[in-house]
């Protein structure tokens, strides 16, 4: 039942554009023992159908602009590449303090830019 909540909110989620995997990779780490590599993987793999859906969503609404997508969709496979063979190299327990410590960056920066724009 909780993967069925779990999946339910990241698939929202990442049809709103947020990104799904900031929910599915530390729920997956609470209701498992997996591996953070194992994790990213798997929010890796669900993240294809969520987008497929999401882009046709998107694309119908004239939401995208294509001459902008190109060069971070030619960039980020390379970013992806890079990444992922970091993300193999570095020990599982590093990597998951690393992920920890981005999403508490993120969530600062977040407050903190919301804070700025109301005063």
């Amino acid at each position: 039942m909780l993967f069925f909540l779990l999946g339910l909110v990241v698939g929202a989620i990442g049809g709103m554009g947020i990104g799904g995997g900031t929910i599915l990779i530390p729920g997956l780490i609470l209701l498992t023992d997996l591996k953070q590599q194992t994790v990213q993987g798997i929010n890796l793999v669900s993240f294809v159908p969520i987008a497929i859906i999401a882009l046709i969503t998107h694309f119908r609404n004239r939401n995208i602009l294509l001459r902008l997508s190109f060069p971070l969709i030619l960039f980020g496979i390379f970013g992806a590449y890079a990444g992922s063979k970091l993300a193999l190299a570095i020990p599982s327990k590093l990597l998951r303090t690393y992920f920890g410590i981005f999403l508490l960056i993120m969530g600062i920066h977040g407050f903190c830019a919301k804070a700025n724009k109301k005063g």
